[in-house]
């Protein structure tokens, strides 16, 4: 295929009047995993809402494998191949784990799939086989996110979109969470995250792009931007 398999190009976006992000762009290709750090604040929840089609670009165009996601609506950019972990995980907490590993699977092309999925995301997580009768509502917070991992993976998504996952976890939980994005990513899925946890998630991407007040400032390999001197003063404290 040729080309990025996301492509964000100009993109501006914003709620009520308020814009969070002034001419975006960025890629993400087949295969790669890619971060959008920044503080908080800085429009990057409101960069993956816009690619899941949550809310309209007021400017610019995202493609989804060459194919402009603009006339899409939300319910069908599953379909395109797009699956979003949302922020605080969403899980059904009465639901036990398998009933929610199963609203992953609802597109037909998915269905039928379905039990093969379910064996596959229970290899990837066995904790999840362990607790899969039990309530997601109790289970650990570090468990409800590799459920919520699980739950978009059912779908067979070419792209998967994180959004903060570390979030809210005790200190001890994130570092098994990156462990875990970075299984996923050796899996080889395509991965674009979105985190205020800078040092960590760039220990586990590719590439990352640095997002300020709604504007890309900075962008290049992992490795470059944990060692750029302005963001491990801004944003590590070093």
């Amino acid at each position: 295929m040729a080309g990025p398999m996301l492509r964000v190009d100009a993109v501006s976006a914003g709620y009520d009047g308020f814009q969070a992000l002034f001419g975006v762009s960025l890629e993400v290709s087949a295969g790669e995993s890619v971060a959008v750090i920044g503080p908080n604040g800085a429009g990057k929840t409101t960069l993956l809402r816009a690619i899941s089609k949550l809310i309209d670009v007021t400017g610019g165009d995202i493609a989804m494998e060459g194919r402009s996601l603009k006339a899409v609506p939300a319910y069908e950019v599953i379909g395109r191949g797009i699956a979003q972990v949302p922020e605080h995980r969403r899980l059904f907490p009465r639901l036990t784990v398998e009933e929610n590993l199963k609203m992953g699977g609802f597109l037909p092309s998915a269905r039928a799939q379905y039990a093969e999925r379910l064996a596959y995301v229970y290899s990837l997580f066995p904790r999840m086989q362990e607790r899969s009768s039990q309530p997601a509502g109790t289970l650990s917070g570090g468990e409800q996110q590799m459920c919520a991992i699980g739950r978009a993976l059912m779908s067979g998504p070419k792209l998967l979109l994180l959004d903060e996952p570390s979030a809210g976890l005790a200190p001890v939980v994130v570092q098994s969470i990156f462990d875990m994005v970075k299984r996923i990513c050796a899996e080889g899925y395509t991965v674009l995250i979105v985190e205020q946890n800078i040092r960590q998630v760039l220990k586990v991407v590719d590439r990352a792009y640095l997002l300020e007040t709604g504007r890309i400032k900075q962008s290049g390999p992992a490795a470059e931007l944990l060692a750029s001197s302005e963001i491990r003063k801004a944003y590590l404290g070093l």
